[in-house]
Parts: structure tokens; sequence; C-alpha cells
């Protein structure tokens, strides 16, 4: 396998390996990532009315992305284990145009992840993780009202600091 000159993950042999960050400055990091799911009506007003047979939809889905977020590490197998000094999670509807008549009755949550830290090596992976598990626990709260619930877009937003400069979605390249 002849190893992809982009791709940090794979030293000179191809082979699998850890990014050697001991030699990077420490910055201040930052990412944003967002995931949407799409739901029901009905699913969308029980988040509105707070009224989830589980609870607090939104709450739970925070406190599980944060969590998420802590846990990054142990999931994506070559993420540097880092500290993790700020995570945000928000939520809002944001409207979508759908094209068949079905999904014009769908409501669209967006869930952002924020999250921050002074190190040696970048954040994304916590922030995607955050979005991604606030999402998913979402859909985990409301399924017994709405199983067709989609999750979609999981996407980096916009990140700082660190060697390879900002990046921020909507203004085509790295800043």
């Amino acid at each position: 396998m002849k190893p992809d000159p982009r791709s940090t993950h794979f030293n000179a042999a191809g082979e699998v390996h850890m990014v050697d960050v001991t030699g990077k400055d420490i910055t201040v990091r930052q990412a944003v990532a967002s995931a949407r799911i799409r739901m029901s009506a009905d699913a969308a007003e029980s988040i509105r009315r707070g009224d989830a047979k589980k609870g607090d939809v939104l709450a739970v889905a925070r406190l599980a992305g944060i969590a998420g977020a802590k846990w990054t590490s142990h999931l994506i197998p070559l993420c540097h284990a880092i500290p993790i000094e700020a995570v945000s999670i928000d939520f809002d509807w944001v409207e979508e145009s759908e094209s068949d008549d079905a999904a014009a009755a769908c409501q669209t949550l967006r869930c952002t992840a924020t999250a921050r830290t002074t190190g040696k090596t970048g954040i994304e992976m916590e922030s995607l993780t955050a979005a991604s598990t606030a999402a998913l626990t979402v859909y985990d709260m409301l399924k017994s009202v709405d199983r067709a619930m989609v999750i979609a877009q999981v996407r980096l937003e916009s990140k700082s600091g660190g060697k390879s400069g900002d990046f921020r979605r909507g203004t085509g390249e790295q800043a």
C-alpha cells in the first residue's frame, strides 16, 4: 500500500499510526460542528411542549453531547486524548425545503456543538462526536413517537487554532 502524502495517519511504510504531536505548539483551538435531525411534527411538538415520556429531550441530549465529546478518544481509534476545556451544545429549529409532500410535514432540529481546548492538536473530532451524540440522543428519546426520524448533515462548521489555520464552512476553503 502506497501511503497518501496528505494523510497524517500513515507512516512512510503505509502503516497506520497515531500522529506524533510532541513537537507541535500549544494553541487555543475551537471547533464547531452540527448535526440535523428531521422528525415528524408530533415529535417536534413533544420537544417544544417538554412532555416526552422519557423527560426533557434537549436537556438529556445536551448532557449526552457533552459526554460524547469527553469520550471521543475512546471511540475514534487514532484520536488523541486531549484536555477538553469547554463544550456547549445548542439547539435550534431550521427551515428546510423538501420536494415531496410527506417530507413537508417534517421539522428539522439542528444540534450545534462547540468545543474548546488549549493543546497541541485539534478538537474537531470532539465537536463532531458531541453533535452526533446529541442527535442520536434526541432520536432515542423520541423513537416511540417517530421511528422514521433521519439524522443527517453531521459536519464541521468551523475550526480555529493550530498550524493548519482556520476553516469556516461557506467561505469555501481554509482561511
